[in-house]
Protein backbone atom coordinates (compact mmCIF):
# COMPACT_ATOMS: atom_id res chain seq x y z
CA UNK A 1 0.00 0.00 0.00
CA UNK A 2 1.77 3.37 -0.82
CA UNK A 3 0.24 6.45 1.12
CA UNK A 4 2.06 9.63 1.92
CA UNK A 5 2.10 11.12 5.77
CA UNK A 6 0.80 14.46 6.12
CA UNK A 7 0.62 15.68 9.57
CA UNK A 8 2.03 13.64 13.32
CA UNK A 9 0.28 13.96 16.97
CA UNK A 10 2.66 12.64 19.94
CA UNK A 11 2.11 12.82 23.44
CA UNK A 12 4.10 10.51 26.33
CA UNK A 13 6.71 10.87 28.40
CA UNK A 14 9.27 12.94 27.55
CA UNK A 15 7.70 13.47 24.28
CA UNK A 16 4.61 15.87 25.15
CA UNK A 17 4.35 16.46 21.10
CA UNK A 18 5.83 16.05 17.60
CA UNK A 19 8.20 19.07 17.54
CA UNK A 20 9.54 17.90 20.82
CA UNK A 21 9.71 14.24 20.20
CA UNK A 22 11.07 15.07 16.54
CA UNK A 23 14.19 16.59 17.74
CA UNK A 24 14.32 13.95 20.42
CA UNK A 25 14.09 10.88 17.94
CA UNK A 26 16.66 12.47 15.66
CA UNK A 27 19.16 12.83 18.40
CA UNK A 28 19.17 16.64 18.35
CA UNK A 29 17.72 16.47 22.02
CA UNK A 30 18.45 14.18 25.03
CA UNK A 31 15.42 11.89 25.97
CA UNK A 32 14.17 12.45 29.45
CA UNK A 33 11.00 10.64 30.80
CA UNK A 34 9.16 13.38 32.40
CA UNK A 35 5.88 13.28 33.19
CA UNK A 36 3.00 14.80 30.96
CA UNK A 37 0.17 16.23 31.46
CA UNK A 38 -3.34 15.25 30.31
CA UNK A 39 -5.72 18.58 30.18
CA UNK A 40 -8.96 17.68 28.38
CA UNK A 41 -10.00 19.32 24.96
CA UNK A 42 -11.18 23.00 25.23
CA UNK A 43 -13.21 21.93 21.97
CA UNK A 44 -15.39 19.88 24.22
CA UNK A 45 -18.80 21.52 26.06
CA UNK A 46 -17.62 21.95 29.86
CA UNK A 47 -20.01 19.15 30.72
CA UNK A 48 -17.85 16.75 28.71
CA UNK A 49 -14.83 18.16 29.68
CA UNK A 50 -15.23 17.39 33.41
CA UNK A 51 -16.12 13.66 32.21
CA UNK A 52 -13.35 12.96 29.97
CA UNK A 53 -11.24 10.05 31.07
CA UNK A 54 -7.34 10.31 30.41
CA UNK A 55 -7.62 7.67 27.43
CA UNK A 56 -9.80 10.53 25.60
CA UNK A 57 -7.26 13.12 26.77
CA UNK A 58 -4.35 11.72 25.30
CA UNK A 59 -5.96 10.06 22.27
CA UNK A 60 -7.45 14.26 21.52
CA UNK A 61 -4.71 15.30 21.92
CA UNK A 62 -2.68 13.78 19.30
CA UNK A 63 -5.81 13.93 17.49
CA UNK A 64 -5.92 17.41 17.12
CA UNK A 65 -2.04 18.02 16.82
CA UNK A 66 -1.79 15.43 13.76
CA UNK A 67 -4.79 17.38 12.02
CA UNK A 68 -3.81 21.14 12.76
CA UNK A 69 -0.11 19.44 11.59
CA UNK A 70 -1.50 18.30 8.19
CA UNK A 71 -3.55 21.59 7.63
CA UNK A 72 -7.27 19.56 7.41
CA UNK A 73 -10.85 19.92 9.08
CA UNK A 74 -11.12 17.45 11.71
CA UNK A 75 -14.89 17.53 10.85
CA UNK A 76 -14.42 16.46 7.18
CA UNK A 77 -11.74 14.10 8.36
CA UNK A 78 -12.25 9.98 8.83
CA UNK A 79 -10.59 8.21 11.26
CA UNK A 80 -9.55 5.05 12.93
CA UNK A 81 -8.80 4.60 16.80
CA UNK A 82 -6.03 2.01 17.85
CA UNK A 83 -5.78 0.85 21.58
CA UNK A 84 -4.57 -2.38 23.28
CA UNK A 85 -7.45 -2.32 26.21
CA UNK A 86 -9.19 0.75 25.94
CA UNK A 87 -9.81 2.25 29.18
CA UNK A 88 -9.05 0.05 31.84
CA UNK A 89 -10.39 2.11 34.91
CA UNK A 90 -13.13 0.84 37.62
CA UNK A 91 -16.23 0.25 35.97
CA UNK A 92 -19.03 3.60 37.46
CA UNK A 93 -22.44 3.25 37.06
CA UNK A 94 -22.43 7.17 36.46
CA UNK A 95 -19.31 6.93 33.93
CA UNK A 96 -20.29 3.47 32.16
CA UNK A 97 -20.06 5.52 28.65
CA UNK A 98 -16.84 6.10 29.27
CA UNK A 99 -15.64 2.52 29.52
CA UNK A 100 -16.41 1.68 25.97
CA UNK A 101 -13.99 1.07 23.40
CA UNK A 102 -15.24 4.02 21.09
CA UNK A 103 -15.52 6.50 23.59
CA UNK A 104 -12.59 8.57 22.39
CA UNK A 105 -13.64 8.47 18.75
CA UNK A 106 -17.11 9.84 20.24
CA UNK A 107 -15.77 12.51 22.63
CA UNK A 108 -13.79 13.46 19.21
CA UNK A 109 -17.07 13.24 16.95
CA UNK A 110 -18.49 15.50 19.31
CA UNK A 111 -15.52 18.19 20.67
CA UNK A 112 -15.00 18.86 15.91
CA UNK A 113 -18.58 17.95 15.33
CA UNK A 114 -17.28 15.67 12.78
CA UNK A 115 -20.10 13.01 11.30
CA UNK A 116 -17.56 11.24 9.48
CA UNK A 117 -17.40 7.72 9.62
CA UNK A 118 -14.64 6.36 12.79
CA UNK A 119 -13.89 2.99 13.47
CA UNK A 120 -12.18 1.23 16.98
CA UNK A 121 -9.95 -1.34 17.14
CA UNK A 122 -8.78 -3.64 19.70
CA UNK A 123 -5.91 -6.23 18.61
CA UNK A 124 -4.08 -6.57 22.03
CA UNK A 125 -0.31 -5.99 21.52
CA UNK A 126 -1.02 -5.64 17.60
CA UNK A 127 -3.38 -3.41 17.89
CA UNK A 128 -1.20 -0.23 16.38
CA UNK A 129 0.03 -2.63 13.28
CA UNK A 130 -3.84 -3.12 12.59
CA UNK A 131 -4.86 0.06 13.06
CA UNK A 132 -2.60 1.58 10.45
CA UNK A 133 -3.57 -1.60 7.89
CA UNK A 134 -7.50 -0.13 8.80
CA UNK A 135 -6.34 3.48 7.99
CA UNK A 136 -4.06 2.84 5.34
CA UNK A 137 -7.01 0.86 3.47
CA UNK A 138 -9.50 3.49 4.12
CA UNK A 139 -7.23 6.33 2.72
CA UNK A 140 -6.61 4.34 -0.34
CA UNK A 141 -10.67 2.96 -0.83
CA UNK A 142 -11.88 5.99 -0.04
CA UNK A 143 -9.46 8.32 -1.83
CA UNK A 144 -8.91 10.61 0.70
CA UNK A 145 -6.97 11.82 3.90
CA UNK A 146 -7.75 9.62 6.91
CA UNK A 147 -6.83 10.00 10.28
CA UNK A 148 -5.02 6.78 12.66
CA UNK A 149 -4.90 7.16 16.52
CA UNK A 150 -3.31 4.84 18.19
CA UNK A 151 -3.20 5.17 21.83
CA UNK A 152 -2.25 3.11 25.28
CA UNK A 153 -2.08 4.03 29.63
CA UNK A 154 -1.25 2.21 32.47
CA UNK A 155 -4.11 -0.09 33.70
CA UNK A 156 -4.98 0.51 37.38
CA UNK A 157 -2.90 -1.66 40.16
CA UNK A 158 -5.90 -4.61 40.03
CA UNK A 159 -5.13 -4.80 36.83
CA UNK A 160 -1.43 -4.16 35.93
CA UNK A 161 -0.34 -6.98 37.71
CA UNK A 162 -2.08 -8.98 34.93
CA UNK A 163 -1.35 -6.84 32.02
CA UNK A 164 1.43 -4.34 32.28
CA UNK A 165 1.42 -0.83 30.26
CA UNK A 166 4.89 0.99 31.01
CA UNK A 167 3.77 4.58 30.17
CA UNK A 168 0.85 6.79 28.34
CA UNK A 169 1.86 7.04 24.97
CA UNK A 170 -0.19 8.44 21.93
CA UNK A 171 0.31 8.91 18.69
CA UNK A 172 -1.66 9.87 15.85
CA UNK A 173 -0.89 10.01 12.04
CA UNK A 174 -2.85 11.92 8.75
CA UNK A 175 -2.67 9.63 5.65
CA UNK A 176 -3.17 9.58 2.57
CA UNK A 177 -3.27 8.29 -1.36
CA UNK A 178 -2.47 12.09 -2.73
CA UNK A 179 0.74 14.06 -2.10
CA UNK A 180 0.93 17.53 -1.38
CA UNK A 181 3.20 19.75 -0.95
CA UNK A 182 3.55 19.67 2.64
CA UNK A 183 4.04 15.70 2.92
CA UNK A 184 6.41 14.90 5.03
CA UNK A 185 7.62 11.20 3.44
CA UNK A 186 6.08 8.65 1.46
CA UNK A 187 4.78 5.31 3.24
CA UNK A 188 5.14 1.54 1.66
CA UNK A 189 2.99 -0.48 4.16
CA UNK A 190 3.00 -4.47 3.48
CA UNK A 191 1.99 -7.17 5.22
CA UNK A 192 4.98 -10.23 5.42
CA UNK A 193 3.16 -13.23 6.40
CA UNK A 194 6.22 -15.34 7.36
CA UNK A 195 7.81 -14.35 10.58
CA UNK A 196 9.90 -11.33 10.87
CA UNK A 197 12.14 -10.02 13.09
CA UNK A 198 10.64 -6.81 14.43
CA UNK A 199 12.52 -3.26 14.57
CA UNK A 200 14.64 -1.89 17.84
CA UNK A 201 15.82 1.49 18.50
CA UNK A 202 19.23 1.81 19.74
CA UNK A 203 18.54 4.06 22.42
CA UNK A 204 17.92 1.87 25.55
CA UNK A 205 15.07 3.84 27.48
CA UNK A 206 13.06 4.56 23.90
CA UNK A 207 13.66 0.93 23.25
CA UNK A 208 11.83 -0.13 26.94
CA UNK A 209 9.37 2.57 25.80
CA UNK A 210 8.57 1.04 22.48
CA UNK A 211 9.22 -2.36 23.53
CA UNK A 212 6.97 -1.63 27.00
CA UNK A 213 3.68 0.02 25.19
CA UNK A 214 1.85 -1.35 22.28
CA UNK A 215 1.01 1.99 20.67
CA UNK A 216 4.85 2.61 21.06
CA UNK A 217 5.38 0.54 18.30
CA UNK A 218 5.32 3.29 16.20
CA UNK A 219 8.65 4.94 16.99
CA UNK A 220 10.85 3.13 14.95
CA UNK A 221 9.08 4.88 11.79
CA UNK A 222 8.52 7.99 13.60
CA UNK A 223 12.47 7.75 14.03
CA UNK A 224 13.25 7.24 10.56
CA UNK A 225 10.73 10.68 9.55
CA UNK A 226 12.28 12.55 11.74
CA UNK A 227 15.91 12.17 11.03
CA UNK A 228 14.54 12.07 7.13
CA UNK A 229 15.94 8.80 6.50
CA UNK A 230 14.62 6.13 3.48
CA UNK A 231 14.64 3.05 5.64
CA UNK A 232 12.13 0.27 6.23
CA UNK A 233 10.89 -0.97 9.44
CA UNK A 234 8.74 -3.77 10.86
CA UNK A 235 6.22 -4.06 13.44
CA UNK A 236 4.87 -7.46 14.85
CA UNK A 237 1.50 -8.72 13.33
CA UNK A 238 -0.89 -11.40 14.48
CA UNK A 239 0.46 -15.15 14.03
CA UNK A 240 4.08 -14.71 13.77
CA UNK A 241 3.77 -12.08 10.73
CA UNK A 242 4.71 -8.27 10.91
CA UNK A 243 3.80 -5.26 8.81
CA UNK A 244 7.15 -3.45 7.10
CA UNK A 245 6.66 0.44 6.61
CA UNK A 246 8.90 1.82 4.18
CA UNK A 247 9.87 5.88 4.94
CA UNK A 248 10.90 7.56 2.06
CA UNK A 249 11.99 11.57 2.33
CA UNK A 250 9.67 13.47 -0.04
CA UNK A 251 11.62 15.80 -1.88
CA UNK A 252 9.79 19.67 -2.25
CA UNK A 253 10.78 21.70 -4.96
CA UNK A 254 12.37 25.01 -3.80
Amino acid sequence: MELYLHGIGLCTQGLPNWSTGRDVLAGVSPYCATEIIMAASPLLPPAERRRTTDAVKLAMTVAGEAVAHAGLRAEDTIAVFASSGGDGREVSPTRFHNSVHNAPAGYWSIATRCREASTSICAHDYSFAAGLIEAATRALVEQRPTLLVAYDLPYPPALASCRTIAAPFGTALVISPHRSDTALAALSIDLRQKPIAETALDDSALEALRAGVPAARALPMLTSVARGEARETVIPYVAGSGVAIRVTPVMHAR
